[in-house]
C-alpha cells in the first residue's frame, strides 16, 4: 500500500501538507442546475468543515492554514522547511467562471512553500477548457490533483442520496482527465455504509464501488465511512430509524477487504471520514481520528 503521505515525500523529496482552502463555489446540486438540497449527505458547510476562512484572501487563508499546521506539529517546527499542496476542498471547485477560478488556484500557487494543487471536484465538471487550463499548470511544473466524489457505482444508491450524474459520467471524466495529461494525479472518493431506501449497500456492493474506482484507472483512491451529519436529510432518515450506520468492527473489516482489491501502485489518500465532533449525530467512533487510525494500522498489519 502506498501512502499519501509516502507518495508526496516521493515527488516533492520532504513531508508535504495539504492546507485546505475554500474558493467560495457551488455546486449544481445546489444552485438550481441539477437540486437545491445537495447529496444528502453533505452538510452547509460541504466538506470543508475544517477550511480557512472564505472571507480572506485565498493568499491569506493560506497563511492562516500554515499556522495550523506548524502548531500541529509542535514545538521546535521549522516552517522554512515545510511545503504545502493547496486543496480547495469545499464544494465544487471546477465548477463556476473558470478565469476567476485560475486566478484563485495561481495566487495559492504563488504563495511560499506552496508546491501543488488540489481540486475536489464533480465528474460532470470537468470541461474542456478546465482540463486545459490544469494542463498549463503542469506544463509549468505544478503537480495537480484532481478528486472527484464518485462514493458509489451502485446507481440505485447514487440515486437515492440525489448524486446527479450517472456512472457512466464518471468514467468518463477519469479517462479524459488521462487523455488530456496523464500527469494529474486523479484521486476518486468512495463511500461506505451508503443506505439504499431501508437497508446498507451490501459488502460486495461497497467491493464492486473499489473495483469500480481500480478499473476507472484512478490513481488513487480516498475511502471513509458514511457519518451522519446534523442538519442533512440523512440526519433525518437516520432519526426516523430508516437506516442504520455501521459498526466500528465492522467498517475495519470493510477497509481490509477493500485493500486487497487495490492494485500495487494506487496511492491510499484517506482510510475513514474525519468530521467535525460538534456536528456528527452518528456514528460516534467515526470523530476519533487517532483510535481510528491506530486500530487499522493494527488491524491491517497484525
Amino acid at each position: 500500500m502506498i501512502t499519501a503521505s509516502d507518495f508526496y515525500k516521493s515527488i516533492f523529496g520532504t513531508k508535504t501538507y495539504k492546507i485546505t482552502l475554500d474558493a467560495g463555489c457551488t455546486c449544481p446540486n445546489r444552485d438550481g442546475t441539477l437540486g437545491t438540497g445537495g447529496c444528502l449527505f453533505c452538510g452547509a458547510q460541504g466538506s470543508g468543515e475544517f477550511a480557512a476562512d472564505k472571507g480572506l484572501s485565498v493568499s491569506q487563508q493560506v497563511e492562516e492554514a500554515k499556522k495550523l499546521v506548524i502548531s500541529k506539529m509542535g514545538r521546535g517546527a521549522d516552517p522554512s522547511v515545510n511545503k504545502y499542496i493547496a486543496y480547495f476542498q469545499n464544494f465544487t471547485n471546477t465548477y463556476g467562471d473558470l478565469d476567476v477560478l485560475a486566478a484563485k488556484w495561481q495566487e495559492a500557487l504563488s504563495c511560499e512553500g506552496v508546491v501543488g494543487l488540489a481540486l475536489g471536484t464533480r465528474p460532470d465538471c470537468l470541461t474542456d477548457e478546465c482540463l486545459s487550463v490544469l494542463t498549463g499548470f503542469v506544463r509549468d511544473g505544478v503537480f495537480v490533483q484532481l478528486e472527484l466524489g464518485f462514493q458509489t457505482v451502485c446507481q440505485k444508491t447514487a440515486d437515492f442520496f440525489h448524486r446527479g450524474y450517472k456512472n457512466e459520467i464518471y468514467f468518463d471524466a477519469v479517462r479524459r482527465i488521462h487523455k488530456a495529461c496523464p500527469d494529474i494525479h486523479v484521486v476518486t472518493h468512495v463511500m461506505f455504509g451508503l443506505p439504499c431506501g431501508d437497508s446498507l449497500e451490501s459488502s460486495e456492493q461497497m467491493m464492486d464501488s473499489v473495483r469500480a474506482v481500480v478499473s476507472a484507472g484512478s490513481d488513487g483512491i480516498k475511502i471513509m465511512n458514511l457519518y451522519v451529519l446534523k442538519g442533512t436529510e440523512f440526519e433525518k432518515l437516520y432519526l426516523a430509524g430508516q437506516f442504520r450506520v455501521l459498526e466500528y468492527e465492522e467498517y475495519l473489516g470493510l477497509v481490509k477487504a477493500a485493500l486487497e482489491l487495490l492494485p500495487a501502485g494506487m496511492v491510499v489518500h484517506r482510510l475513514s471520514g474525519d468530521p467535525p465532533r460538534a456536528s456528527v449525530v452518528a456514528p460516534s467512533w467515526s470523530t476519533d481520528k487517532k483510535r481510528i487510525v491506530n486500530d487499522l494500522k493494527k488491524f491491517l498489519y497484525n
